[in-house]
């Protein structure tokens, strides 16, 4: 803990830790013992506050680091404002003390003071809380009269005299003296009728005492004498520290029938502000940095505060293979964490991705869940939340400029005149950044000073000779456009000739978008951006963003990133929106970082649900084999989303296309169909759950046209199938009261064993281990690489990459490659046609089939509903 003394230069080091001197009491020898306890440990620390020597000591033993801060004597008022200001935004700093004299503590500089950082009680508010006898949420710790009050004489009615200087201290003692009974009468110190009051008083209460000393004569015979003070109460800042049980108030609901739109449903609910949310469940106000009122990104030191805090339920959230329409896993899991927290009183956290703009405005929509399931504002949470995206984005094209400059200039430029360019001469002298010092010890170059190095160093420092046939960096857009799939660049005449082939792929599917997923650090991640290699040199070797020397730069553009997004659902239990890869082209999870805080917060019977992006097949897949490995963590249960409709695609039912309406097979009845999509599709999801050793419970979303027979079989056909249990959710209509059955079934689930196992062992060669998803978990016969992927495989061998897991890039329509093949397709080969690696990451990624990087906009999209009314700013047609 950090406390910052602030006082005028000349002032002396003057301690606001107080020593209880002396007191006599007649009826309080139990509280004599505890009293005088408390007196020796303010001894003690008083006497080792500022001694240099023992200053580690206090540190070590309490936990303590004071600072002070000397101001000079003549000081101006926004002098002194300034230096609170930045103690006050300093994360570090828990408490500050204005030691100042009275002339300097105007209401301007009381003002700026934070309240939670207020040791001595004196902004507003504090003294407010203090007179009101609430120091609860206050730093100081006051010595009260409580004892007085128990005593076997009680003074009620009688008189206390307070002695003291006047200061809000006083005033708040007065106030406690009065509120139990007693008639308070003040006096200061240099008071000369001091003796003859106190020689009159039933008891006497010292305040400020110092060095004073009051004689023992003086008092009453059967007086009771109280010393108080204020002091920094450690054992309450310490306390504050550890983890707190939630004060969770739930947003109540009152569905309505037939369901509203899911946007009127979002503005039908008042969201709690997000720091009132933050303190309910156990974030300190300097972990949170507000967006708003509706959304705040929360600090990671949350885990280094909470690092022994054991961690709670792991649960992740699959489905099976979907229609185009989705089945609802963002819905069930919202749902799902409303009943745990809202209604079975269970701490719970739901940790989602943030939806690219692509789906949002072209075919699928945003992903905030939906019905009575959602998380709230839904406008927010689906258009831009903090710039996560945008982040991502600029960093990532960042890079793209970096690679043609870098070529450009190479090109048309001698080694000297680059070298000379690369490390110019400031003030005189030539010298390396940090960047470029690492890129020579990578050249086996061990020199340092610039001059040193020989013509042929010189060459290999500013020479990366990109390949540009083998440059796999691509410009991203958070925007479904087709066109830019396949572009040239260099095409301006100033360009000299420096034309390339490239292209975009959608934001989300940035190798620095699957960065932030995975890192567990910010340290974590600048390490992983400095290793993405973005293409070859004509002599075979790898060139990363760190011999671009813009790993630090995309460091610093992507700062704010890593902290996961607080937000709320409808019934106000907690959400953490972070990062958003697609499960199609990356690994479809949201961050390790959010999952890792969400799980410390929620206790050790608390629950963490995230969310695996498409079917069991892909998300789930990747978050076994990739987030797991890279976290640490190991789930405890798997919910695995059905909805009858699926289920009757996958039976032989006709094709569902978005926009269209739905053939009557889905509306009706039809127990065939539902039987056969349970027999193929659904059973063969749970047995790829079953591969990782995780008890699986199905949840079927229900939707209004499914009848009470279809529920029944699906539920039926499940549990023979192998599913810990099967029940039916209706959050869409009820909110968390209609996933109860669901998260009881969880609860039950996660207490049972869990024997979670890897598919693969990540030594196995590359070709085996896509061969090992593509057989076990597809169903495929075998695999077929390209003569590129082929070649790819090996560079990559070569290149000491080929311990990765593996990300594979396949269509979410089907387990094959063809996304007409239904159900659970057997008996075809897995054509590979390319293998890319994305080492900053940490996986090679196979594209298997016609998989595209960049989605196109349908015939007609989203944005045709989309609107703003420019009088009230409010947005239509989202949903």
């Amino acid at each position: 803990m950090w406390q910052y003394v602030l006082s005028p230069r000349q002032g002396k080091k003057t301690s606001y830790w107080r020593s209880i001197r002396k007191w006599q009491k007649r009826y309080f020898v139990f509280f004599l013992t505890i009293l005088f306890l408390l007196c020796n440990i303010f001894i003690f620390l008083k006497s080792v506050i500022f001694d240099n020597n023992l200053f580690g000591t206090v540190s070590t033993q309490f936990g303590l680091n004071i600072t002070q801060i000397c101001l000079a004597e003549d000081c101006s008022e926004d002098e002194v404002i300034e230096e609170v200001l930045k103690l006050n935004e300093d994360p570090r700093v828990h408490g500050i003390y204005l030691h100042l004299p009275p002339a300097s503590l105007t209401s301007r500089v009381l003002d700026t003071l934070k309240p939670e950082k207020d040791v001595d009680g004196i902004t507003d508010l504090n003294l407010g809380r203090l007179v009101r006898g609430d120091l609860s949420r206050a730093l100081i710790h006051v010595l009260t009269l409580n004892p007085m009050v128990s005593a076997d004489a009680p003074l009620k009615g009688k008189t206390v005299l307070l002695v003291g200087e006047g200061g809000p201290f006083d005033c708040a003692l007065q106030s406690l003296i009065e509120k139990n009974g007693m008639t308070a009468v003040k006096i200061a110190w240099c008071s000369r009728s001091l003796q003859s009051q106190v020689m009159q008083a039933d008891a006497v209460v010292l305040s400020g005492v110092g060095s004073r000393i009051v004689p023992p004569t003086w008092f009453k015979p059967d007086a009771s004498v109280i010393c108080c003070e204020s002091t920094l109460d450690c054992s309450r800042w310490i306390q504050e520290k550890q983890y707190r049980p939630w004060s969770l108030r739930r947003l109540a609901l009152q569905p309505l029938t037939p369901v509203p739109r899911d946007i009127e449903i979002s503005r039908a609910q008042v969201p709690k502000p997000v720091n009132q949310l933050a303190e309910e469940i156990g974030l300190l106000p300097e972990e949170l940095e507000a967006y708003g009122r509706n959304k705040a990104k929360v600090q990671l030191s949350v885990l280094d505060r909470l690092q022994t805090q054991p961690d709670g339920k792991y649960i992740l959230v699959a489905g099976i293979t979907p229609t185009p329409l989705g089945e609802g896993k963002s819905t069930v899991t919202i749902g799902l964490v409303q009943a745990l927290s809202a209604h079975l009183r269970l701490n719970s956290f739901a940790c989602l991705r943030q939806p690219s703009q692509g789906p949002t405005f072209g075919v699928k929509g945003g992903a905030a869940g939906g019905g009575y399931a959602q998380v709230i504002p839904m406008e927010e949470f689906n258009l831009h939340l903090t710039g996560d995206i945008h982040a991502i984005t600029a960093a990532n094209n960042l890079v793209a400029a970096a690679i043609d400059a870098r070529m450009f200039h190479e090109t048309t430029q001698s080694d000297k005149a680059l070298f000379y360019r690369l490390v110019p001469t400031v003030n005189g002298v030539r010298k390396f950044s940090p960047i470029q010092i690492s890129r020579l010890h990578r050249l086996g170059i061990k020199k340092t000073e610039p001059a040193s190095l020989t013509p042929e160093e010189v060459s290999a420092f500013v020479r990366l000779d990109l390949d540009p046939s083998k440059i796999t960096w691509q410009r991203v857009l958070d925007t479904n456009d087709r066109f830019l799939r396949k572009i040239t660049v260099g095409q301006a005449s100033t360009e000299k000739g420096q034309m390339r082939e490239t292209g975009f792929d959608i934001a989300v599917a940035s190798e620095i978008m699957a960065i932030l997923a995975l890192a567990d650090s910010l340290e974590d991640m600048k390490n992983r951006l400095a290793r993405i290699v973005v293409g070859t040199s004509r002599s075979g070797q790898p060139v990363t963003t760190e011999d671009l020397g813009v790993s630090g730069a995309l460091a610093v553009l992507m700062k704010d990133a890593i902290k996961p997004t607080l937000m709320q659902t409808l019934e106000g239990t907690p959400v953490f929106v972070h990062a958003g890869p697609f499960a199609n082209i990356a690994h479809g999870n949201s961050s390790v970082l959010a999952d890792k805080l969400a799980l410390k917060l929620v206790g050790q019977d608390g629950f963490v649900v995230t969310e695996a992006g498409f079917g069991a097949d892909i998300g789930m897949e990747k978050f076994f084999n990739i987030k797991c490995r890279a976290s640490g963590l190991r789930p405890n249960v798997v919910v695995l989303v059905a909805t009858v409709r699926a289920l009757k695609m996958h039976g032989g039912g006709p094709n569902v296309s978005a926009g269209s309406p739905l053939p009557k097979e889905y509306i009706d009845e039809n127990l065939g169909l539902v039987a056969g999509g349970c027999h193929s599709n659904l059973r063969k999801q749970i047995q790829i759950t079953h591969l990782f050793g995780v008890p699986v419970v199905v949840a079927l979303n229900v939707f209004k046209t499914d009848t009470q027979a279809e529920i029944d079989l699906v539920c039926q056909i499940a549990k023979e199938c192998g599913a810990f249990d099967a029940v039916p959710c209706h959050h869409w209509s009820q909110g968390g009261l209609g996933s109860v059955e669901l998260a009881q079934a969880v609860e039950e689930a996660a207490r049972t064993p869990s024997n979670f196992q890897f598919l693969y062992d990540t030594e196995m060669p590359i070709t085996e281990k896509i061969r090992t998803i593509a057989q076990r978990v597809y169903g495929a016969d075998d695999i077929e690489l390209s003569a590129e992927a082929q070649a790819k495989v090996d560079y990559y061998d070569q290149q000491g990459y080929s311990s990765l897991p593996i990300c594979m890039a396949k269509t979410h329509l089907s387990l094959s490659h063809m996304p007409d093949k239904k159900g659970a397709p057997t008996g075809f080969i897995l054509p590979i046609r390319d293998v890319r690696a994305s080492v900053g990451a940490g996986f090679i990624y196979p594209l298997v089939g016609t998989m595209s990087t960049m989605p196109g906009l349908p015939t007609r999209p989203c944005f045709y509903d989309i609107d703003l009314d420019p009088i009230t700013e409010e947005i239509t047609g989202l949903f």
